[in-house]
């Protein structure tokens, strides 16, 4: 994985960077040590791996303005980190970075059920957000896989969705403002208390920006009522492309359900071999969960069922109780912990138009066989945001690489049929080389302009989401 060449003429400086950082910051909040700061040389993209020259962990918005405008003066460059647990390196240090943690700014600021809003600080995780409104019947919608570790921040990075988004949408969907601190240490708001502020759509041009733009410190975000009820049924089938063929079909027919979950032989075998969820013998599987009152659950089911009888399912399963739908999410939700536990895996996220899945299931299929290495299909099937997870193994020269080759013709196949490289993982350095096969020149330099504006001495994770050579003039420029 090529990286910029470290600047030698800030790792000079060093000393006199952390110096000043402390006259802004408590000295526990600076890691100088490269024993301490091995532990930020990754995130969840472990293939890849450099520790940072600093890591700093500002505690509130004007600690972060104070830390941005002394790297600013300084030119030192800067990547933001959440929780570390990007799958696509976007927060994976250079050298000569300081990477900015948000971890220690997780409070919860405000809360107006009237309005049915949220503001938080950004280092506060997903799940938890949910946590301190659903004893009032609220929740926060966006629910990634990730989300008991996951921070509001890196969702707002990445505009993360999870298995829910068929229904709520993504974090742009539920994120109605921002407080932003710029490269310069310049604060800005934007947005507010409602969707769709007046002007310029600037927080949709923030969320999904990788940590490009500025550092999200504080965000305000839709809270919505918990629904009366929800029941999930399983669906299994013999083949791979009948159970794409039968989301397809769901969609076509108009029906909204809240989630549509796929998997195939090789995740429910793991995931059930781990999380013993009582999973069935078949080639895919589908969880398809509906909510709302109980007729207008028996309503959805009715139709989702008789659908998926077209397609002769192999095993059609209703959940009756709390504990039965549980177990139907157990195994999924258990997916790549169990997949983990058995190989090495890189976990894509293309996304495709969904009348597209037979086909891709049955490519991705022929590119395994190709490339000689296992493929697991697990993936948000309703929004055709896919997650293939192929196995290889760290230990074996050559195998990453191979890995990443057959990835790579994954995502171009997406991008083929009219999907793009990414759902909700962002772009990082996994997928930045592979800009170019999505866009042409002039719509990269485009979205090179946007930055201009935003970070004009490209000190904010400038070695992500772009080929390097489409940027170099201006890395090299600051």
């Amino acid at each position: 994985m090529q990286m910029p060449i470290p600047n030698a003429a800030v790792l000079d400086k060093k000393q006199h960077i952390v110096h000043r950082l402390l006259t802004v910051l408590p000295k526990e909040a600076v890691i100088s040590d490269p024993s301490q700061t091995r532990a930020y040389e990754c995130d969840a993209l472990t293939a890849y791996r450099c520790s940072p020259m600093l890591a700093v962990l500002p505690s509130d918005t004007e600690q972060v303005s104070d830390v941005l405008r002394i790297c600013f003066e300084e030119g030192v460059p800067v990547v933001p980190r959440g929780s570390g647990t990007s799958l696509a390196g976007g927060a994976l240090p250079t050298a000569d970075c300081v990477i900015l943690g948000v971890a220690k700014l997780n409070d919860v600021l405000e809360t107006d059920y009237d309005n049915r809003l949220i503001r938080v600080q950004s280092g506060r995780t997903n799940l938890s957000v949910s946590g301190a409104v659903e004893e009032d019947g609220f929740f926060y919608a966006p629910d990634p896989s990730s989300q008991l570790a996951c921070a509001i921040a890196g969702n707002i990075g990445m505009n993360s969705g999870g298995a829910h988004c068929l229904k709520y949408g993504v974090t742009t969907n539920n994120l109605l403002g921002v407080t932003m601190v710029m490269m310069n240490g310049d604060v800005v708001e934007i947005g507010g208390s409602h969707l769709d502020a007046g002007g310029l759509d600037l927080l949709g041009v923030i969320c999904g920006s990788e940590g490009q733009l500025g550092v999200v410190t504080e965000a305000t975000l839709r809270i919505l009522h918990k629904p009366v009820a929800a029941r999930p049924v399983l669906i299994a089938f013999d083949e791979n492309e009948v159970a794409g063929a039968c989301v397809a079909d769901i969609i076509k027919a108009g029906v909204l359900p809240v989630a549509i979950e796929f998997m195939d032989r090789l995740c429910i075998e793991t995931s059930e071999n781990f999380a013993k969820a009582g999973y069935p013998d078949a080639e895919a599987l589908l969880i398809v969960e509906v909510e709302g009152s109980e007729i207008e659950i028996e309503e959805q089911l009715e139709k989702i069922i008789a659908i998926a009888e077209r397609h002769n399912p192999v095993e059609l399963r209703q959940s009756n109780s709390e504990e039965e739908s549980a177990k139907i999410w157990l195994g999924r939700k258990s997916a790549f912990g169990a997949i983990g536990q058995i190989s090495d895996y890189m976990c894509l996220d293309g996304t495709i138009p969904v009348s597209e899945l037979p086909f891709v299931l049955r490519r991705i299929g022929e590119i395994g066989e190709k490339f000689g290495l296992r493929v697991g299909n697990v993936f948000h099937a309703g929004d055709g945001n896919m997650h293939p997870l192929i196995l290889f193994d760290a230990n074996k020269p050559g195998d990453l690489e191979r890995c990443e080759e057959m990835g790579a013709e994954i995502l171009r196949l997406c991008v083929e049929v009219g999907g793009c490289l990414t759902g909700e993982h962002g772009v990082g350095v996994e997928k930045r080389d592979l800009m170019f096969d999505q866009y042409n020149a002039e719509d990269i330099e485009a979205q090179l302009h946007v930055k201009d504006v935003f970070d004009p001495k490209w000190l904010l994770n400038a070695a992500k989401v772009f080929p390097l050579t489409a940027t170099e003039t201006r890395r090299n420029a600051s």
